[in-house]
């Protein structure tokens, strides 16, 4: 009897307290510093293996991809790979909340959940270590994703440093319908070069100090003024966010989502009502733990 099991995860999102960019590798690719945070706005993504025949995918959004092209699917077949493990049949489903085109690494929580999942279901073949290893190959945003809590992450994303947790409070997150890819906003940051790079030794300090309003004066990302030019509703954002009580405001990732953080769940809450009438995508979320994010449940059928 082959032996069914399913399991189920929250993929939390994050935002980029700061991001850097320190220079262009040979590889293409872009050693980045960045202190990132996961936040209370989650995908749920449910798996199931045992279930005969290869990889299958599904969610609740029409313009994400079922087949390769999904991280999800990326990242099950990079399990696969490296465990050498036959699932007999990986089944993915995901309900997904995180908005895409945003720099909140929704689609990388995704891979990063089924990554913990089939691990999960499979016995724990791999360590933690391990499987950010494996999910490195499927998206730079993937290890910090299975870890999650508050980090500095260095070199592609990979390279991270746990930090303390950060200081409760109050996020309201607004992001417009229009974004850009990651590859156009790294084209263009490469074209030119950056005026003003953020302080993450000072982030960091903050948040071991647990001062938020020292965090808030210290968030900076060098991709926003190169995405705003394109995308104007991101300052309209800040703008509205700055106007009524945010610490402070900035866009995270690539974008094009914007956040704020606010001392007041009430002024939270009125601003982000307020973005609502203007930009579907908006959210009032806390800052998650490392635990949280690693959580994950699962049951055999056959028990």
């Amino acid at each position: 009897m082959i032996d069914v099991k399913y399991g189920f995860a929250r993929a939390y999102a994050k935002l980029n307290l700061t991001l850097d960019v320190l220079s262009r590798r040979e590889d293409g690719y872009h050693d980045l510093e960045m202190v990132m945070q996961s936040v209370s706005l989650f995908d749920s993504v449910a798996v199931r293996i045992g279930c005969g025949g290869d990889i299958t995918t599904l969610s609740n959004v029409r313009h994400i991809p079922n087949d390769e092209r999904n991280i999800a699917v990326k990242a099950a077949r990079a399990f696969v790979s490296a465990s050498g493990i036959d699932c007999g049949g990986i089944y993915i489903a995901m309900e997904k909340r995180i908005p895409s085109s945003a720099g909140m690494a929704g689609g990388s929580a995704d891979g990063a959940a089924v990554l913990r999942l089939l691990n999960e279901l499979n016995g724990k073949p791999f360590s933690d270590k391990e499987l950010c290893e494996i999910g490195v190959g499927v998206g730079a945003d993937i290890p910090f994703c299975l870890l999650g809590g508050t980090a500095l992450a260095k070199a592609k994303g990979e390279d991270l440093c746990e930090l303390s947790p950060m200081p409760d409070c109050f996020i309201v997150i607004a992001k417009p319908r229009r974004g850009m890819s990651t590859k156009a906003v790294f084209t263009e940051i490469d074209s030119c070069p950056i005026p003003v790079h953020p302080d993450a030794d000072a982030t960091v300090r903050a948040i071991e100090c647990g001062d938020l309003k020292g965090i808030a004066d210290s968030v900076y990302n060098v991709f926003e003024p190169v995405v705003s030019v394109e995308i104007p509703e991101i300052s309209d954002i800040k703008r509205i966010l700055c106007e009524n009580g945010a610490l402070c405001a900035a866009m995270t990732g690539s974008g094009s989502a914007v956040f704020g953080i606010f001392e007041s769940e009430a002024s939270a809450r009125a601003v982000r009502n307020f973005l609502f009438t203007k930009y579907a995508d908006s959210f009032v979320v806390r800052p998650i733990s490392s635990e949280a994010v690693r959580k994950c449940e699962w049951t055999s059928l056959n028990d």
